[in-house]
C-alpha cells in the first residue's frame, strides 16, 4: 500500500445488513457483538471500511429505515457501549466505520412526530409537512408514496394530513425548518465524535420539497402511480446545495471523514450533480448494477458514469445492496445453479474499475436470494405488491458462515428472523476458505492485488476496442504500471485483438479465474477461456 492511500478513495467498502450478519445472543437477529466477532474475517478479506445499515432505535415498519432516535442504538442490536467497542475494534484492524443516515423522514414514533401531532401550535408541528386537506377530504396535492398508495395520511387529532414519501409510518421531515436542519447536523457531530469515519446518506436529494408543494405532472409510463409521475416538485430542489455545502464543511472539520449519497430516482447525470469538492465526496450510480449480462451493457454503464462526473469527482461502483436481487441470482441464467464462473468475472470488473467498489455482505461467497412463501414475508414492499417479485427480503437472508445448523449465523436453537438459503450447508465461508479455487479466495486475491498495485486504485481507465459482444477489456495505467483487464462474458472461448503495441509487449499474469500460467498471444490475439477474468501486468 502506498503512502498516499486514502481509505474512502482507494479502499474497498463492505456493506453489512446488521440483522443478518451475526447473532451473538440467540434471538435470531444479528447484532453489534455479532459483527465484532467477525471483524477478523473482514480483515482477512482485505476490506477497508464497513458500512452499517441502520442500527438506531426503530419500530421496524421499514426495518431500521424508520428511526425513532438518531443518537442511540436499538436494544436488539446492543448498546452505545457495544457500538463504541465495535468502532475501536474495527479501527484496531485498520477498518473504518460508515453509518447509514436516514434523514428524509423519521418514524411516526419519533418523539418529534408524536409531539407534532398533539396540536397545530406545537413547536414540533413544523418539523414535518402538515397541510389541510382540500375540499372533500382530498389530499393537499397529487404526490404519492413510492411504497404504494397516497402520499398523504389524515391525522384525526389535528384534522390535517402529513406527507410520507415512503410508508405512512415514515413521515417526511420539513428541512426548511432551521430547527430540523440544526438537529440533523448535530446528529453528524454526535457520531463523528464517537469515531464514525463516514456516512451514507439515504435518499438525500428528497430532503427538500417545492415550497408550495405543487402538483407533480404526470405523463410517464409505469406500472405504479409513483412511476407515472414526473418528480419535479418532491425531489431535487435547489435548496439542497447550500445544505450539502454546510455538511461538507462540517465533515471537513474532522480528519478524513466521508459522505456518499444515495441519489433518489438516480440517473448518472443527476447523481454527478451532487459530487464536488464542496458538496458530497461521492454519490452512487446504479446503472452498472442494473446492467444485464452482456459486455456492451457494462461498457455503456461505465462510460455513462465516467462521462457524467467532473474531472475531480470520484466514482463509486456497486453490483449489490439491500434493496435489489443479488447479482448471483440475477446473473445465474444460462449457467448452473451453483456455477460461480460469472461471479468471478463480475468480481474482477467491480474491483478493477477506477473508483470505490462497494461489496454487500455475502457477495464474496456468491449468496443467492432466498425464496419465501407469502406468510414468511417481512418487507412491507414485498407484502404490498405480492406476488410481484419486487420485495427485498430475498437479498437480506442471514450470512452463511459454516455448514452447521443456522449456518453459524446464530446458535442452533435460535430461529433466524429470515430463513437461510437451502444451499447454506455447502455454500459458506468455512467451505470456501478451504478451497483455493473458491469465489471467496478469488475475492481475497483481487482485493490484495488492488492494494498492491496503485494503478488499480487511482490509475487511468482506458477502455480497449473489441470486435465481439462478449469481451470487455481495459487498461489501468499510472506513471509506473500498465495492467490489462480482460473479461469474457461468454460461455465460449473468445479472442481479444490486442493491437500492435500491446501485442508486442511482455506480460505477466497477475490473476486469472481459469489458469495459473501466462497465456500465449499469437498473431496479436489473446485467447480467453469461457467466463475467464484475467489481469496482466505489462513489462
Amino acid at each position: 500500500m502506498d503512502s498516499d492511500f486514502l481509505w474512502w478513495r482507494d479502499g474497498v467498502i463492505y456493506q453489512i445488513y446488521p440483522r443478518s450478519f451475526g447473532d451473538s445472543n440467540g434471538d435470531g437477529i444479528g447484532d453489534l457483538r455479532g459483527i465484532i466477532s467477525h471483524l477478523g474475517y473482514l480483515a482477512q478479506l482485505g476490506i477497508d471500511a464497513i458500512w452499517l445499515s441502520p442500527v438506531y432505535p426503530s419500530p421496524d415498519a421499514d426495518f431500521g429505515y424508520d428511526i425513532s432516535d438518531y443518537c442511540d442504538i436499538d436494544p436488539k442490536f446492543g448498546t452505545l457501549a457495544d457500538f463504541d467497542e465495535l468502532v475501536a475494534a474495527a479501527h484496531a484492524r485498520g477498518i473504518r466505520v460508515v453509518m447509514d443516515m436516514v434523514l428524509n423522514h423519521t418514524s411516526d414514533r419519533h418523539p418529534w412526530f408524536v409531539e407534532s401531532r398533539q396540536a397545530r401550535d406545537s413547536p414540533y408541528h413544523d418539523f414535518y409537512l402538515w397541510r389541510d386537506p382540500r375540499p372533500g377530504s382530498r389530499p393537499p396535492n397529487n404526490w404519492v408514496s413510492i411504497f404504494g398508495g397516497p402520499g398523504w395520511e389524515l391525522d384525526p387529532a389535528t384534522g390535517q394530513m402529513y406527507f410520507h414519501m415512503f410508508a405512512k409510518e415514515q413521515p417526511d421531515l420539513n428541512w426548511r425548518n432551521p430547527a430540523v436542519r440544526q438537529a440533523m447536523l448535530d446528529t453528524f457531530r454526535f457520531w463523528a465524535g464517537r469515531g464514525v469515519d463516514g456516512f451514507r446518506l439515504d435518499v438525500f436529494n428528497a430532503y427538500f420539497k417545492q415550497p408550495e408543494l405543487a402538483d407533480n405532472p404526470g405523463g410517464r409510463l409505469g406500472l405504479r402511480a409513483f412511476e407515472r409521475m414526473q418528480h419535479i416538485h418532491d425531489i431535487d430542489q435547489p435548496d439542497l446545495l447550500p445544505l450539502l455545502r454546510e455538511l461538507r464543511a462540517l465533515l471537513d472539520s474532522y480528519p478524513e471523514r466521508y459522505a456518499v449519497g444515495e441519489t433518489f430516482l438516480e440517473a448518472p447525470g443527476k447523481a454527478a450533480r451532487y459530487t464536488a469538492p464542496d458538496l458530497l465526496h461521492a454519490t452512487f450510480s446504479f446503472e452498472l448494477l442494473a446492467s444485464r449480462w452482456w459486455a456492451p451493457a457494462f461498457a455503456r454503464a461505465i462510460a455513462h458514469w465516467q462521462l457524467s462526473l467532473s474531472a475531480e469527482a470520484w466514482p463509486t461502483w456497486v453490483l449489490n445492496n439491500h434493496d435489489v436481487r443479488r447479482s448471483a441470482t440475477r446473473y445465474a441464467f444460462g449457467v448452473g445453479r451453483e456455477d460461480d464462473r460469472r461471479l468471478k468475472v463480475a468480481a474482477a470488473l467491480l474491483l478493477t474499475l477506477r473508483g470505490t467498489p462497494f461489496l454487500y455482505y455475502g457477495e464474496e461467497i456468491g449468496m443467492r436470494d432466498i425464496s419465501l412463501a407469502r406468510s414468511q414475508l417481512r418487507d412491507p414492499v414485498g407484502k404490498r405488491y405480492w406476488p410481484l417479485p419486487i420485495g427485498r427480503d430475498g437479498c437480506r437472508a442471514p450470512m452463511q458462515w459454516n455448514g452447521a445448523a443456522n449456518a453459524g449465523f446464530a446458535e442452533p436453537a435460535a430461529r433466524p428472523w429470515l430463513p437461510l438459503h437451502p444451499n447454506a450447508a455447502t455454500r459458506n465461508v468455512a467451505a470456501m476458505d478451504a478451497d483455493p479455487g473458491s469465489l471467496l479466495n478469488f475475492y481475497r486475491k483481487l482485493i490484495a492485488l488492488r492494494k498492491s498495485h496503485p494503478a488499480l486504485q487511482r490509475g487511468l481507465y482506458n477502455p480497449q476496442p473489441f470486435d465481439t459482444h462478449f469481451v470487455l477489456a481495459y487498461l489501468r495505467q499510472n506513471a509506473t504500471e500498465t495492467i490489462l483487464v480482460a473479461l469474457n462474458f461468454s460461455g465460449r472461448r473468445q479472442r481479444l485483438a490486442l493491437g500492435e503495441q500491446l501485442a508486442h509487449a511482455g506480460w505477466e499474469l497477475l490473476l486469472s479465474s481459469q489458469r495459473e500460467t501466462e497465456p500465449a498471444i499469437a498473431a496479436g490475439l489473446l485467447q480467453l477461456e469461457p467466463y475467464e477474468a484475467m489481469l496482466l501486468l505489462m513489462h
